[in-house]
């Protein structure tokens, strides 16, 4: 089964390394690694060219936000299963011979997959919390392999949302399309925090409020648990903005 990588970075020359290295030393045989640069400054790109021979695409050039960057390289993958893991995060060994091994016998076209992920404060988060479907986050996205059918019968990314894209792909995919959820409790990433969204937690629950209210959920509801979920935050809140 082959699996296409996606890695999307920008000015991250210290870290970028060791994520692209977590891809390619995986030694799983039907491999193609993409890379997407949003036209890197800091010497990123020459930390890339480095292992350029090994890559099955790469791309520098400007982009519109973290979720047009991963549009960008899901359009120009090939392979069955596509997994993104952005720069700064890096896969454990073995990851993707679980993941194949998971999807044997299984319908590519209604079906995705969540590992457990290793935060770097946090520890491990389950890959996958049903009792939080319809709350909040309920699966991590380092861990999410997707078949490339099902973003082509779902949609991709929606580059409106600045922040939690992912959170409206996985709701999308889990609660409008109810696609079948493989969860596997073996660590397939580690996730390293302080990124985007670490530092935009007002927002960010901005995003989770509108993805319920476009999935149709009851606007007394979702607000009720967004404003719980501000004053719960408050320290974080206040944190971020030092």
């Amino acid at each position: 089964m082959k699996i296409s990588i996606v890695t999307i970075v920008r000015n991250n020359v210290s870290q970028i390394g060791e994520t692209m290295d977590s891809v390619l030393n995986q030694n799983y045989s039907d491999l193609e690694y993409i890379v997407i640069d949003g036209g890197s400054t800091d010497g990123t790109v020459a930390e890339i060219e480095k292992r350029r021979d090994r890559l099955g695409g790469f791309v520098s050039e400007p982009d519109n936000g973290i979720y047009d960057a991963m549009n960008k390289g899901i359009d120009r993958s090939t392979g069955d299963l596509i997994g993104i893991i952005n720069s700064g995060d890096y896969y454990y060994p073995g990851a993707f011979d679980i993941v194949s091994k998971s999807f044997a016998g299984r319908d590519l076209d209604n079906s995705i997959f969540w590992g457990d992920v290793n935060y770097e404060k946090l520890g491990r988060i389950k890959g996958f919390r049903s009792r939080n479907r319809f709350r909040g986050a309920f699966a991590p996205h380092p861990s999410m392999f997707v078949p490339r059918r099902v973003y082509e019968r779902i949609g991709i990314y929606d580059t409106s949302f600045k922040l939690l894209g992912d959170y409206d792909f996985m709701y999308r995919a889990v609660n409008k399309f109810g696609l079948e959820v493989i969860y596997v409790p073996e660590l397939i990433a580690f996730y390293r925090e302080g990124g985007l969204s670490d530092r935009n937690i007002v927002a960010c629950l901005r995003d989770e409020l509108r993805v319920k209210l476009k999935y149709g959920q009851s606007p007394l509801k979702a607000k009720s648990e967004y404003f719980l979920k501000l004053i719960k935050n408050l320290p974080r809140i206040q944190l971020a903005k030092k």
